[in-house]
């Protein structure tokens, strides 16, 4: 708010108030300085040097016109004229009012008897910067910023209210204001400036098959039998039948999300993956086994099912210095000394594969039946691949891969010695067992 200065100004103090008579007897219309001859009354008239003067008061300071010359004020400033001793009045016409010297203070205007406000905004009597905003007060005015600016000097800024951090994710400063934005995944909650996160789910994500919302993103998923595509957005059918040989005895078919297994001729299909042979052999795991009792073998043998017919082999298969500890596991007893530099256990499996397999092809999977802290298990092939058609390829520290590398024609019979060799370097420990694995290749006549 500005203050008021009010000067009171007396008539009697300027010689020659309101205007000059001419000396008597002499025709000459000189006025002095200040002052102008009016053709009219015959007598010397104020000069209003407020409307004649271009520009008469600078920078923040008012003209206010007097007799015979002018004020530099601030416009704060309010002028009141004190009344004239009447024995200093000339005689003769009354004075003129002067709208400098009205009986109002500045800022004010007179109305009937009283003097109102005069709104200097809406007359535009003020001396506010574009840039800022005129508010009218009483008697008076002051320049204000809008809302979002500063004063800076005589001019209003722009407040960058980003740097306020207003906003939780990115804040935008706008002429005056600013607004939030969220990253993707977002989008600006009710309040304007924190972010919630988006259900691109329920919002037409381009998922094909499932779709699964998550904080500020989403995934695709799908079904069982297929993956998803490198776009992350399209689910690819799964080809179950090149990932391994085992998923079925003989065939495997792959269809849309799922796979199924085809027997050879004279074959049915048992269950989902065996194969059920003319003579009612069926497979269990590993070993196979005859369930009808048609086969030829003797006493003390098994009988191995194998493609288009069986095999008969021996229950007891170990050899010295071995000792049969169940019905397909030997055992290399650690008291004798001929078992030190031999695997301490070789476990009997049996399988069967078909002459025209495909190559390179997995074929059978090695594990580790125990797993001790600190030890690391090799896997190699001890014995029986004289001519290289088969090779090891490990998958990690407790299992490997038994892979066909050349193609083999039957009727035949491989017997494989598998060794995992296990190294404990901290307790400077070594052991090794065995997988003896007998691969008969068809096709087989009986």
């Amino acid at each position: 708010m500005r203050g008021t200065l009010v000067l009171f100004v007396s008539l009697s103090l300027l010689q020659g108030t309101m205007s000059q008579t001419p000396p008597e007897g002499d025709s000459l219309t000189e006025c002095t300085d200040g002052y102008e001859w009016d053709v009219q009354s015959q007598h010397c008239k104020d000069i209003n040097e407020c409307v004649t003067i271009a520009e008469p008061c600078q920078g923040e300071m008012k003209c206010f016109n007097h007799y015979g010359g002018y004020l530099c004020l601030p416009r704060s400033a309010s002028v009141i004229t004190a009344p004239e001793p009447s024995s200093q009045a000339p005689a003769g016409p009354p004075p003129q009012s002067n709208e400098a010297f009205g009986s109002c203070p500045v800022g004010y205007q007179v109305q009937g008897e009283s003097c109102v406000d005069v709104d200097e905004c809406i007359l535009d009597l003020h001396d506010c910067q574009p840039s800022q905003q005129c508010l009218n007060t009483v008697g008076t005015y002051s320049c204000q910023c809008p809302e979002g600016y500063s004063k800076i000097g005589l001019e209003c800024v722009d407040v960058d209210e980003c740097r306020y951090r207003y906003c939780q994710h990115r804040c935008v400063n706008l002429p005056g204001s600013f607004s939030c934005e969220c990253e993707p995944g977002f989008q600006v909650a009710g309040n304007n400036r924190s972010c919630v996160d988006v259900n691109e789910c329920d919002m037409g994500a381009p998922c094909q098959q499932r779709c699964y919302n998550t904080y500020g993103s989403f995934l695709c998923r799908c079904e069982q039998g297929y993956e998803l595509g490198p776009d992350g957005f399209i689910c690819n059918d799964i080809d179950e039948c090149s990932y391994s040989s085992y998923m079925c005895q003989h065939q495997c078919a792959n269809e849309p999300g799922r796979f199924s297994c085809i027997c050879p001729e004279g074959y049915q299909l048992l269950g989902t993956r065996l194969c059920q042979g003319k003579h009612g052999e069926v497979v269990r795991g590993a070993l196979f086994v005859s369930s009808t009792g048609t086969h030829q073998c003797e006493e003390g043998q098994t009988c191995v099912n194998i493609h288009g017919g069986y095999h008969c082999t021996d229950h007891n298969r170990c050899q010295e210095p071995y000792v049969q500890v169940s019905d397909n596991r030997c055992v290399c007893p650690v008291i004798k000394p001929e078992c030190r530099e031999l695997p301490f256990s070789i476990v009997q499996r049996y399988m069967s594969i078909t002459s025209e397999r495909s190559v390179p092809s997995d074929i059978f999977q090695i594990q580790a039946t125990s797993v001790y802290p600190g030890a690391y298990n090799t896997f190699r092939i001890r014995s029986g691949d004289d001519n290289g058609e088969f090779y090891i390829r490990q998958i990690n520290n407790i299992s490997a891969m038994l892979v066909l590398a050349r193609a083999i024609t039957g009727p035949k019979e491989y017997t494989l010695e598998l060794e995992m060799v296990s190294v404990n370097p901290l307790r400077s420990y070594k052991t090794s067992s065995a997988l003896r694995l007998s691969v008969f290749v068809g096709p087989y006549a009986f």
